[in-house]
This record gives C-alpha cells, sequence and structure tokens, in this order.
C-alpha cells in the first residue's frame, strides 16, 4: 500500500523592515506625490516554497499613511479619504494568479476594500526569489505594481483647478516592495 504525500502548508509573514507598500497620485495635473504606509502585515501560506497558488490575506492601518507633509497625512486620515475615525483597515484578499511566466512575473487578482467597500483589482507582480539570510532565515522578494481609481473606493474629494483639471488625480498607482519571511 502507497502512503499518500501530504502537502505542508509553509506560513510566511512580512518583514517590515524590508518592505514598503506606497503609492503616488498626480497632483495639480503636472506632478506625483509620494506617500507610503508604516503600518500593515500580512498571513500568506504557500505549499512549500511555491507561491503561485498561495493563500494572501493583507492588511494595512491607513492611519499610519506618510507624505512627509503632517497637513497633507490630517486630510488624507479625515472623512474625505480614508475616514480612519471609522475604517481601522485596508484589507486586500488574493484568490487568482494569472499569465504567470518563465521570469517569475505573473498577475494576482484580489479583492482591495477599502472603507467597506470591496472591489476586485490586478496587481503585476514580479517574483525576486528565495534566499536564505546569514541568520538561517528563508526569505522571499516580490516587486508589486498596479493602478486603482480612487473614486471605486468612495474617494472622491478634489479641488477643480482655475487653469482646468483637478487637484488630485483620480488615478493611484501603487508601488510596493515586500520581502516575506518564512515562519516557524
Amino acid at each position: 500500500m502507497k502512503t499518500a504525500e501530504v502537502a505542508t502548508k509553509t506560513k510566511w509573514g512580512i518583514d517590515v523592515a524590508h518592505s514598503e507598500i506606497g503609492f503616488k497620485v498626480k497632483h495639480l495635473m503636472i506632478t506625483n506625490v509620494r506617500g507610503s504606509f508604516r503600518e500593515f502585515d500580512a498571513s500568506i501560506y504557500t505549499t512549500g516554497e511555491n507561491f503561485m497558488n498561495a493563500e494572501v490575506d493583507f492588511w494595512l492601518n491607513p492611519a499610519s499613511v506618510t507624505t512627509g507633509d503632517e497637513k497633507r497625512d490630517g486630510h488624507l486620515k479625515s472623512a474625505d479619504f480614508f475616514d480612519v475615525e471609522n475604517f481601522k483597515e485596508i484589507h486586500f484578499t488574493a484568490n487568482t494568479v494569472e499569465n504567470y511566466d518563465k521570469d517569475g512575473s505573473f498577475e494576482l487578482w484580489g479583492e482591495l476594500t477599502i472603507k467597506g467597500i470591496k472591489k476586485q483589482v490586478k496587481l503585476d507582480v514580479e517574483f525576486g526569489g528565495v534566499m536564505k539570510d546569514p541568520w538561517g532565515n528563508h526569505k522571499a522578494a516580490f516587486a508589486i505594481n498596479g493602478k486603482i481609481n480612487r473614486k471605486d473606493w468612495g474617494l472622491n474629494w478634489n479641488a477643480a483647478l482655475e487653469a482646468g483639471g483637478v487637484l488630485v488625480s483620480d488615478e493611484v498607482w501603487i508601488s510596493c516592495e515586500v520581502q516575506l519571511v518564512k515562519q516557524s
């Protein structure tokens, strides 16, 4: 009688010290303003070190937003944008991987929830590989990029410009560098 091999799940967490969750938006229609979040984490489960069928549950604290300007950060935390008094998390749950190529790039689809509104989004992911650090920890690296329309999540505030156009673009570019660490 053959014994069936049981696939074991591997848990990964985000190495926050070596990761960044960032974004940029067009300001005054001519330049980009960048920001990031300081508080975030995820529960990620793979079969071994195969990330193609990973279970990804990611969250961040919108009150941890930072753009380098306290006044702007305060406005982003207000009801005009993230409404951090009423919505304590931004959440992403992955559900599909598509178009994997031999270089390790793929499309990651999932549900993004902001201000209680859940929408399907596509993120472009570049897998950097798995490496063991000098302390024996197994690390995996990913570059993650995407674009969303902030109005789809009720982030509607804006101001018209005298010369035409608006103060803040509707499009938000997501740009993340994420290093995972295998949990024991």
